[in-house]
């Protein structure tokens, strides 16, 4: 059998995974701490305690390096546990968005970019694009397992669903900054669920 005695071609750079990782985790803080207008490749290097060519051999600018790690970040894929009920599956969701709207780097980083996306239509589309996605999966999953339970007609929404716990919650935690309290995400449970139909489908389902 013949082997592959091929070799990277003489000073090809071997881009290093944990200086990847030190340099995105860099980005979140200076972000956080300086916002996008202020952030720096000579900020990122010295938090990352890399050199500016360790960063230009990942991204060719700050834009498109910023770009990347957000998106990569915003794009995630958020956990839901089935557990058995609508309500149940609620009360998890706003309990693991709230914890990361509670972050101190997303409580910063968040209200910064959509300000700048404003100005820059590029972020604006990442940020559209990578959140969205995620969001609607998670909308899809989420009333799937509703309408399949018969807690809500097969008309309900995904996108009304995750307007309804993403919205209240960013507002009173990185907008308003208003702390929410244990009662809080239990009435917010039920007025989602309210609000999706899950009363009318329960009543519609006793009475066949």
């Amino acid at each position: 059998m013949a082997t592959d005695n091929r070799r990277a071609p003489a000073g090809a750079a071997v881009l290093r995974g944990e200086i990847t990782v030190a340099i995105r985790q860099a980005v979140m803080q200076e972000l956080a701490a300086v916002g996008y207008g202020r952030l720096s490749i000579e900020g990122v290097a010295r938090r990352a305690g890399v050199g500016k060519t360790a960063i230009y051999r990942r991204w060719n600018s700050k834009l498109e390096m910023v770009l990347e790690i957000v998106s990569r970040v915003a794009g995630q894929s958020l956990p839901l546990p089935d557990t058995g009920s609508l309500k149940g599956d609620l009360d998890v969701l706003l309990r693991i968005v709230a914890r990361a709207l509670r972050h101190p780097l997303a409580s910063q980083i968040i209200p910064d970019l959509l300000a700048e996306a404003s100005r820059n239509p590029q972020i604006a589309q990442t940020l559209q694009e990578a959140l969205h996605a995620n969001q609607r999966d998670v909308g899809i999953l989420l009333i799937g397992r509703a309408v399949d339970r018969g807690e809500l007609p097969a008309g309900a929404d995904p996108d009304v669903a995750i307007d309804l716990i993403i919205g209240p919650l960013y507002w009173r935690l990185a907008v308003a900054r208003t702390p929410i309290q244990e009662d809080y995400l239990r009435r917010m449970v039920a007025a989602i669920a309210s609000a999706l139909g899950a009363d009318d489908a329960v009543v519609a389902g006793g009475s066949t």
